[in-house]
């Protein structure tokens, strides 16, 4: 599990408000104005030499640190604290100049060349001598500065150069396959060489996924992302060493749990960091962002094991790479950023501090923007701030939550491979509509990694786990039998770690969990449908499912499937487990997971459409946050002292449009509270019944 530094001890026991600050990019004299500005903005926390490589060594060997010493200087004096960064996030010209060898190439051989970021392969021993020796350097001068607070090592490692297919990294894959199977008997069986005569006689013969004229090997292809993630999370280590050796600040990097970065797998790299900290951007791309927000949110708080974790980065406004920019509405940032820290969140942060005026983020968002001071942006600023300041006593305190959600980027690596039975099945998508319903029906989640300690949750769902082990599917089995409620969706337990089918029929893994038993898979075209029982619809996706122990909850009425079941439910030991084997219209979806989470026991609150409820605790306090992203205030029945405003509240709580009002209760009730507002626009889930 990850280490236990507090997030708040970042910020002398403060919630942390924070910015990425690239002072390179400006005069020695704004530097003094831009200390000014986060000192009235409330800035505890700021981090500095994210891409300072070419500023700190502008040739090779040669160090320039007065600029840094400045900056780092002048925010001791003022008392905000510094997120250290290492500087080897991108490489200074010099050395991709004499060193080209060191540029990633991509999977159809070309070069990826400098002029970006992060122009460098993962596995070259050259970019990592060098970069190591930057670290050495950097750690020296500034491991016991006064404006320490953590180390900030390389910058969203995996972004761009996750996957290089060169050479040496060829030879490095080679190298880590050996560690993992030890000899080629063990590798040509786990990859199933017989296939297509691609049977392996010398080491030296195997080659990253690049690309051919057919489809790849798929567990080649997911053994690759294996090594890819795991190499970048070498140097994560690498530089992690020299820190620790020369510095007692903790230490971490940014994550990246999103909807569209998914090369890490950050099950295994969380437990080498001192705390867990995210970087997350609204991606208007989605059907539904703040829900997405909320799924990253409660991801990264899974990955801290509960404990509380710092959003590293986000936006007061519009990004710079999506294909349409949206800025953010009046109440949005409040509104996002207080969503994260209902989610566990002990600090925000933002990039970037100052609006660039040049290179290819100058369109990107900030704290002080192109227009100033006098701008709705900056004053959205100050209200965050002192909202932060409002709500430091929730520091420290916990996320509770009764349901939990299975997920896994090695099960994403391998569900969205080709050559599957549709293209129009994606497993993010069925994470994202498992967990849209569960909050939609106002239902907290942690997110769990595959094999994870289940007995405290009532409820368990596992979306699209197409790829699980045995010992993990054991472990969902055994708790379900213990009394436990469980509700997986198609396409799970299909394939073993080795991408191997697990034959007698699926959901291979979960057959007798589920008492089910489907030969036939029978994906759907875009355009069509078929209904159900009860009304709702079903989608992309079909399967000629046999009862062999289960009930049919909903069945589809026409088609050749007419009659047979969609959904399922099963008692299996204590407990009871049910099937999906279909996309359900969400409203079908809402009905199911809420039927399965009362089946279960879990407190269900009665929440109004638009209204956000979670609730933290801790020292024996609750703080109930209440975000209303509706257009219409909304009423909230619960009692104690409303920290926004300051003022008491003896049953009720009336959240304006756009707002958020975060309760503080002397402790849990038994009962969740409740909603006493009007239902404005609020719309029914359709019934799950037999």
């Amino acid at each position: 599990m990850a280490r236990s530094t507090a997030v708040a001890g970042l910020a002398d026991g403060r919630l942390v408000f924070g910015c990425d600050y690239n002072p390179e990019q400006w005069h020695p004299e704004v530097w003094v104005e831009d200390v000014r500005l986060m000192k009235e903005a409330g800035v505890n926390l700021v981090a500095v030499n994210i891409f300072g490589w070419a500023e700190l060594e502008p040739t090779p060997g040669a160090y320039s640190f007065d600029r840094l010493d400045a900056v780092l200087d002048l925010l001791a004096e003022q008392g905000i604290g510094v997120n250290l960064g290492t500087g080897t996030s991108s490489t200074p010209a010099w050395l991709t100049t004499l060193h080209p060898e060191v540029l990633p190439q991509a999977a159809d051989g070309t070069r990826r060349w400098p002029g970006g970021r992060q122009a460098w392969c993962p596995s070259s021993p050259v970019y990592r001598e060098h970069a190591l020796r930057l670290v050495e350097q950097v750690a020296t001068r500034y491991g016991g500065h006064p404006a320490l607070r953590i180390w900030h090592v390389s910058n969203e490692l995996g972004c761009h150069n996750a996957l290089c297919y060169c050479e040496v990294s060829a030879d490095a894959f080679r190298a880590w396959l050996r560690t993992r199977y030890g000899t080629l008997d063990e590798l040509n069986n786990a990859w199933g060489t017989a296939f297509w005569s691609q049977r392996y006689s010398a080491w030296d013969q195997i080659l990253p996924p690049r690309l051919t004229l057919s489809a790849t090997n798929p567990t080649q292809t997911l053994d690759y992302q294996r090594f890819s993630s795991d190499e970048l999370l070498a140097h994560y280590t690498a530089e992690e060493a020299i820190l620790r050796r020369l510095s007692a600040a903790p230490v971490t990097t940014n994550f990246m749990v999103s909807a569209h970065i998914r090369n890490q797998d950050y099950w295994s790299w969380a437990p080498h960091m001192d705390l867990i900290a995210n970087d997350h951007y609204l991606d208007h791309r989605l059907d539904s962002p703040t829900s997405e927000l909320a799924f990253a949110a409660d991801a990264s708080r899974g990955l801290a094991q509960g404990a509380p974790w710092l959003l590293m980065e986000h936006s007061t406004g519009a990004v710079n790479w999506q294909p349409r920019n949206i800025a953010k509405i009046p109440g949005e940032m409040l509104r996002n950023s207080l969503a994260h820290l209902a989610r566990g969140a002990d600090g925000l942060c933002f990039f970037q501090w100052r609006a660039s005026l040049q290179g290819s983020e100058k369109f990107h968002s900030a704290m002080l923007p192109h227009a100033g001071i006098d701008s709705q942006n900056w004053r959205d600023v100050l209200e965050l701030g002192s909202s932060l300041h409002r709500l430091a006593e929730v520091a420290g305190t916990r996320v509770q939550a009764e349901v939990a959600l299975v997920f896994s980027w090695e099960a994403w690596w391998a569900h969205d491979q080709e050559s599957h039975p549709s293209s129009d099945v994606r497993y993010l998508d069925q994470v994202h509509a498992a967990y849209r319903a569960l909050w939609d029906a106002g239902i907290t989640v942690n997110v769990v990694a595959p094999g994870a300690d289940l007995t405290a949750y009532r409820l368990v769902v596992v979306p699209g786990l197409y790829l699980v082990r045995d010992t993990d599917a054991a472990a969902l089995a055994a708790y379900v039998a213990g009394g436990g409620h469980a509700l997986v969706t198609f396409f799970s337990g299909i394939v073993d770690e080795n991408e191997r089918v697990r034959p007698g029929g699926y959901p291979g893994a979960f057959r007798d969990l589920l008492g089910i038993r489907s030969e036939e898979f029978f994906p759907l075209h875009p355009r069509d449908s078929l209904t159900l029982s009860n009304g709702g619809t079903a989608t992309l996706w079909s399967e000629a499912l046999r009862l062999e122990g289960a009930e049919a909850v909903l069945t589809y009425d026409g088609g050749h499937l007419a009659g047979g079941p969609a959904v399922t439910r099963h008692g299996f030991g204590e407990g009871r487990a049910w099937y999906t084997g279909t996309v359900l219209d969400p409203a079908t979806l809402k009905g199911l997971l809420t039927t399965a989470a009362a089946e279960a026991g879990v407190v269900l609150p009665d929440v109004q459409e638009g209204l956000e409820v979670i609730v933290r605790s801790g020292n024996g306090r609750t703080y109930v946050f209440l975000i209303n992203h509706s257009s219409e205030d909304r009423k909230y029945r619960v009692a104690g002292t409303e920290l926004m405003t300051a003022e008491a509240s003896d049953n009720a709580v009336v959240v304006p449009a756009g707002a958020v009002r975060v309760v503080r209760t002397p402790a849990m009730t038994a009962d969740f509270p409740k909603n006493d507002g009007p239902v404005g626009d609020r719309k029914d889930a359709h019934r799950v019944s037999n």
